[in-house]
């Protein structure tokens, strides 16, 4: 990756307000640079998150799993398959980290293809009502299925991890009012990687090493 022609007092400053959540323009006004300059240097940070996120490591244990839909309000069809929105899956181990990724469709062959390659078998696998996940009764997991028509919670049978997340991510990316569709995977990488590494001081040291060692 090309090294930034930005001094690194101020590349320190836009990654400080990258992570407080600030708006690229918002951080340039800030800083005094030109609102593309900070916008393109978000970019160039997100895409080194991209690179670093993914986890070779299989989830194990008690895992959550869920679909859902990214993008703004659309005319025409709503809820599950909304016209114009992005499918994203995702899997969360409780009490751990998140995993997520874009797909072209809900069916259940796309989906066990990644729950096999990213969940150890016998591993407690919960999920909604959704029939794409009947396949998981008769597959390596346990699968215990949460019917949200009767109830989001009883005892350990639920989905509220992976359902936090979402929203996280969602009210993360809607402050941006509106992400270009061949950027989306970096923003939603983005939400993944703050989701798994929470401590804003963490984020911080983290981003600066990896600005170090190819931008700066």
């Amino acid at each position: 990756m090309r090294k930034s022609r930005l001094s690194p007092a101020i590349q320190d400053r836009l990654i400080e307000f990258f992570v407080s959540g600030t708006t690229a323009r918002t951080a340039a006004a800030l800083v005094g640079v030109h609102r593309n300059t900070a916008a393109f240097y978000y970019h160039r940070l997100r895409q080194l998150i991209c690179q670093v996120v993914e986890d070779s490591t299989p989830f194990f244990g008690e895992i959550e799993v869920d679909e859902s839909y990214f993008g703004g309000i659309r005319k025409g069809k709503r809820g599950r398959g909304a016209a114009g929105k992005v499918p994203v899956f995702g899997i969360l181990k409780r009490g751990g980290r998140v995993y997520t990724k874009v797909i072209p469709d809900v069916r259940s062959s796309t989906l066990m293809r990644i729950l096999e390659e990213k969940i150890v078998p016998d591993s407690i696998v919960y999920t909604d009502s959704l029939g794409s996940y009947n396949v998981l009764d008769v597959s390596a997991f346990h699968h215990v299925r949460i019917n949200h028509t009767d109830q989001f919670v009883e005892g350990r049978n639920h989905i509220n991890g992976i359902e936090n997340f979402w929203n996280q991510a969602k009210r993360h990316m809607r402050k941006f009012n509106g992400i270009p569709k061949e950027h989306f995977n970096l923003f939603l990488k983005e939400c993944e990687w703050r989701f798994n590494n929470p401590e804003p001081k963490a984020q911080l040291a983290q981003l600066k090493q990896l600005v170090r060692e190819n931008l700066a």
